[in-house]
């Protein structure tokens, strides 16, 4: 079971995911930028296959230079695809990351979402949920057990020792990406916090995690556990911070109608600056930063919010680096510390 945060957490997300490869150096500025500026830590995708979009497709090798270049930032997973990996050498990779680190690793789980990486991997697809339990079950027992064997459909083995034991006892915090009611339940049986997505949001989560942790008599910790995620964009001045918004809705829109006409859909309504506002982006000076992310802390429940400023790549890396330490200086200071407030149960679903 996760225990209550007793701080609110801000982290950094959705770096290194734009239409080319970019500066590597670059990149890791911007990483030692928010280790320096207070951000609790940093959280990189797993997707394979894309030769000239994605130069990450492995994160935790990027996470072990993360790792070294800073010293207190945390580096997460957001996600890890079990199916896709051997549980024994995933476990002992993020086990070496734990103990490389001193204990800052967070290990963010899911069944993926790109059937086109089972197919050139020849992995059933029919087969990932089997894969993911029986891969999580290992990761478990791994972690907390000296020696072990498994007569699973999917990885038997002999008894055998892997190590190193994490640092982060008894493993790394575990969170679950998932909208299924399926994938939900099996968090809330483990007490997990869900990393909650942003396209679409939340509002599908949450009261199904609500449903789920009444069904197995579970407190609220997980809830509180949880991590939200938003666009966000903090400027000096409100003109400017709505006119990034703004160019940043036209792209998202236009993204979206491309994407449906590539499944023969139609459009999808475009968003204007008031729905952005409303269920995707927190934008605006440090003040109106400060105000959106406590009303969002309050209507969720959720301490943990990963900040995407540059939006998955939408917005140039420079920009978002001066947005990110706006919000490093004059927002984190404003949560530093600040009680939580009262879990909001249940919590409506938006209309």
């Amino acid at each position: 079971m996760t225990d209550l945060p007793n701080r609110l957490r801000f982290d950094v997300a959705g770096l290194a995911r734009g239409g080319a490869h970019g500066d590597h150096a670059a990149l890791m500025r911007v990483v030692e930028q928010a280790d320096a500026a207070g951000f609790g830590g940093i959280w990189f995708n797993e997707f394979h296959f894309h030769r000239q979009t994605l130069p990450y497709p492995h994160t935790l090798l990027l996470g072990a230079e993360i790792l070294a270049r800073t010293t207190r930032l945390r580096f997460g997973t957001s996600i890890l695809v079990l199916p896709l990996h051997h549980p024994l050498m995933l476990a002992e990779q993020i086990a070496q990351l734990d103990f490389q680190s001193g204990g800052r690793v967070d290990v963010g789980i899911g069944r993926g979402t790109e059937p086109a990486t089972f197919d050139v991997l020849g992995i059933d697809r029919d087969s990932a949920r089997a894969r993911f339990d029986e891969a999580l079950a290992i990761l478990l027992r791994v972690w907390t057990e000296p020696r072990l064997a498994s007569d699973g459909p999917c990885w038997p083995f002999p008894e055998t020792e892997v190590g190193p034991p994490p640092v982060q006892r008894p493993h790394p915090p575990i969170y679950v990406a998932g909208v299924s009611e399926e994938t939900v339940a099996l968090a809330a049986r483990h007490g997990f916090p869900l990393l909650l997505s942003l396209e679409p949001n939340e509002a599908r989560q949450i009261p199904v995690f609500h449903a789920a942790l009444r069904r197995v008599g579970a407190g609220m910790a997980p809830m509180a556990a949880s991590s939200l995620s938003r666009y966000v964009i903090c400027a000096p001045r409100t003109e400017l911070a709505e006119a990034a918004l703004d160019r940043l809705t036209g792209v998202l829109n236009a993204r979206r109608a491309a994407r449906a006409a590539a499944r023969g859909q139609p459009a999808p309504a475009p968003r204007d600056r008031a729905e952005m506002l409303a269920d995707y982006t927190i934008a605006g000076t440090p003040e109106a930063c400060r105000a959106q992310i406590a009303a969002l802390i309050a209507r969720t429940g959720c301490a943990n919010l990963r900040c995407l400023f540059d939006a998955n790549g939408l917005i140039p890396l420079p920009e978002a680096a001066a947005s990110m330490m706006l919000f490093g200086t004059e927002v984190l200071p404003a949560f530093a510390d600040l009680p939580l407030p009262p879990v909001p149960y249940p919590v409506p679903e938006r209309t």
